[in-house]
């Protein structure tokens, strides 16, 4: 079953195509992420599957419903944390958490999630009281408060302290245990990379790649980096030269990098050139490339940029 299915969905805004054709599934119980550059197309893209905004065609299912027809029963199986989200700065916390409770046919223990995310001292402050990340930690509270199927977070660890990230994290990655599901979209690339079962790259309002985090890295044939250390006196153009090699470096002495496109090719000679030489190498590792390199090569631009 599919939690969101998506097909050639279309949005524009006068001549400025902000979503172009997009089609995809996100599985039950599965952590779903989208990654764009700013301008890509996912708060669009992400505003639509909420029922916030019409799409000019395509077909959308959240949930089995149509989130435009069928909104409100949507909404009581979803919920949502907006990258930012203005809140009723003369309520407390505790006001907070009882007002947006009432708008839901049912909703979990407030105290609970105080007390998980760190804000219980803070039941009886003043939201306009509340620090940047306080209030961030406030509104991934009330996300959670009627107990949703689904989950739509936009930047859902954006200014938190690194203690709460890791919290709000392991809530991330427990939900699929809980039978639920979660569309996440973040700037944080290597909280994409740890959470996330599968991940979507959008840009110009076009889904370039869309597969595990895992056979992103692998496919597009992105630099790996072999870093070794040794007493011996190699020579950074002996390294140049071994096959598969694009560049190397001397970092300090007796520290080098290699990075190759066939590390399997790579390695074999360098350990062939080892042992003609009698070479010594010491803490030899592969450094795999990350879902920030995928990024890079796909887009040409870094995800903050």
């Amino acid at each position: 079953m599919s939690a969101i299915r998506v097909s050639d969905l279309h949005k524009s805004y006068g001549n400025i195509r902000a979503v172009d054709g997009i089609s995809f599934e996100v599985k039950e119980e599965e952590i779903f992420g989208l990654l764009g550059p700013n301008g890509a197309g996912k708060t669009t893209t992400i505003e639509i599957m909420e029922g916030y905004r019409k799409s000019d065609s395509g077909g959308i299912s959240v949930l089995g419903f149509d989130p435009i027809k069928d909104g409100y029963e949507l909404k009581e199986r979803i919920g949502i944390m907006l990258q930012s989200t203005t809140l009723y700065p003369d309520l407390k916390v505790g006001e907070t958490l009882k007002l947006f409770a009432g708008y839901y046919r049912r909703h979990v223990d407030t105290n609970f999630l105080l007390e998980t995310i760190g804000l219980k001292d803070k039941k009886n402050a003043y939201v306009k009281e509340l620090s940047g990340g306080q209030k961030r930690k406030l509104a991934f509270i009330l996300s959670l408060i009627n107990d949703p199927k689904l989950m739509f977070l936009d930047e859902p660890t954006e200014g938190l302290d690194p203690q709460t990230r890791r919290v709000v994290w392991e809530i991330i990655r427990k939900a699929p245990e809980d039978g639920k599901t979660v569309f996440v979209t973040t700037h944080y690339i290597e909280e994409a990379q740890n959470l996330c079962d599968r991940v979507a790259i959008i840009d110009h309002g076009k889904i370039i790649a869309l597969d595990t985090p895992k056979r992103l890295m692998a496919d597009l044939e992105v630099e790996q980096k072999i870093e070794f250390v040794t007493d011996s006196a190699i020579g950074v153009d002996q390294l140049r030269k071994i096959k598969g090699v694009s560049k190397a470096a001397q970092i300090k002495e007796g520290e080098f990098v290699i990075y190759t496109k066939k590390t399997q090719t790579t390695l074999k000679k360098l350990m062939v050139l080892a042992e003609k030489e009698g070479y010594e190498f010491r803490g030899l590792r592969v450094v795999g490339s990350t879902l920030e390199d995928v990024f890079i090569k796909l887009t040409g631009r870094r995800i903050r940029e």
